[in-house]
């Protein structure tokens, strides 16, 4: 029975592979793979046999999810292409925040990006601290501050007027002390 092409089928990240670097290491991983069994069939019989690299949880969950069996050499092949192709051309959203974020704060954010953008969507987080709360987005060619510093830049005038004194409200005060 010849195994399904992963090209006819629209292949699932898992979730946890998110980043161009997880992307880049699963491929790796996949090569790993795809040598050890190559040397596995050109081994002479009676040769104490490598053991079997052990497979990462985000290959395992791609090759589960999808239902692929990297037994088939095609198979490993065109999904190698595919990782190529993602860590090619895939679209990356850059986030920043001001400290690390959870991960579970991270694979939901993942998961609304690939449900609204696109299936193929990668993130690369960065920190930046001077940033204080939120976060910023960039693309390509777009650029969106979420931040607390942003939003308190376009309140500085009301934050001025709030923060200095009236003249009347010193007189105010002292009769309420006094």
């Amino acid at each position: 029975m010849e195994p399904e092409s992963v090209e006819s089928k629209q292949v699932v990240l898992p979730t946890l592979m998110s980043s161009p670097a997880d992307v880049a290491r699963v491929r790796r991983e996949l090569e790993a793979l795809d040598n050890y069994l190559q040397t596995q069939r050109l081994r002479e019989p009676g040769v104490p046999m490598p053991r079997l690299p052990k497979l990462s949880r985000n290959l395992d969950e791609l090759a589960q999810t999808n239902q692929l069996n990297l037994l088939h050499r095609t198979v490993r092949q065109e999904l190698g292409q595919y990782l190529d192709y993602l860590r090619t051309q895939a679209p990356v959203i850059h986030i920043s925040f001001a400290s690390d974020p959870s991960s579970a704060s991270l694979q939901k954010i993942v998961v609304w990006l690939r449900q609204n953008i696109g299936q193929d969507v990668l993130v690369r987080v960065g920190l930046q601290p001077g940033i204080v709360a939120g976060c910023t987005v960039r693309t390509t060619n777009r650029y969106f501050d979420f931040s607390l510093r942003k939003h308190l830049e376009g309140q500085h005038a009301f934050l001025l007027d709030a923060l200095t004194p009236r003249a009347d409200e010193p007189a105010a005060t002292e009769a309420n002390n006094g």
